[in-house]
C-alpha cells in the first residue's frame, strides 16, 4: 500500500454516505436516514479525517475512534471545523458504531462504499483473506481548504501517526 497523495495536494473530489445525528437517534432502535455529503462541502474549512479498516474492530473500537471523542474540544479549540472518520462500512454500520461510542453530532461517521475515494489515492488494504474484503488503510489528514497539510499512514498494525496525538500536534 503507497499512498499517491502528498502533503501539499489536493484532495480527490469524493462523496460519503452518512446518517446525521438526530436526538432520535438515542433511541437504539432508531435507524436514522442516510445522506450523503461531498468533500466540495470542505472548501474553505479545517478538516481533520481519520480513516479506519472497519468500525466495531478491536483496534479501532478500543484504540483509534476514542482518544478523538475525548479530545474533541482540543481539536476544535485549534480551528478544526470538521472531525471525521471513514471506513468501508455501510451507513447503518458507522451510524450504530458512533452511537455506541457517544460521537453524537461531534464526529462524522462516514462511509467510503467499497474505499473508493481512498483507493484512488492508494490507501486500501485487502482484508478477503480474513473474510472482510477492500478496507480504508489506517491513516489521517489534515486537509485545509481541501489541501492536504498533514499525512500519516500507520505503517504497521495499531495507531501511532493517525492518532489524536499525532494529529493534533502536526494542528
Amino acid at each position: 500500500m503507497a499512498a499517491t497523495i502528498k502533503v501539499g495536494d489536493a484532495i480527490p473530489q469524493g462523496t460519503f454516505s452518512y446518517v446525521p445525528y438526530t436526538s432520535k437517534l438515542e433511541d437504539i432502535h432508531a435507524c436514522g436516514v442516510p445522506t450523503q455529503i461531498s468533500t466540495d462541502e470542505w472548501k474553505g474549512k479545517k478538516v481533520v479525517l481519520f480513516a479506519v479498516p472497519g468500525a466495531f474492530t478491536p483496534t479501532c473500537q478500543v484504540n483509534h475512534l476514542p482518544p478523538y471523542i475525548e479530545k474533541y474540544k482540543e481539536f476544535k479549540a485549534k480551528g478544526v471545523d470538521v472531525v471525521a472518520v471513514v471506513a468501508a462500512n455501510d451507513p447503518f454500520v458507522m451510524s450504530g458504531w458512533g452511537r455506541s461510542q457517544g460521537t453524537k453530532d461531534m464526529i462524522l461517521t462516514l462511509t467510503d462504499t467499497n474505499a473508493a475515494w481512498s483507493k484512488s489515492f492508494g490507501l486500501t488494504m485487502d482484508l478477503t483473506e480474513r473474510g472482510l474484503g477492500i478496507r480504508t488503510a489506517r491513516y489521517a489528514m489534515v486537509i485545509d481548504d481541501l489541501v492536504v497539510k498533514y499525512l500519516g499512514v500507520e505503517p504497521a498494525p495499531g495507531v501511532s501517526v493517525s492518532s489524536a496525538d499525532a494529529v493534533l500536534a502536526k494542528l
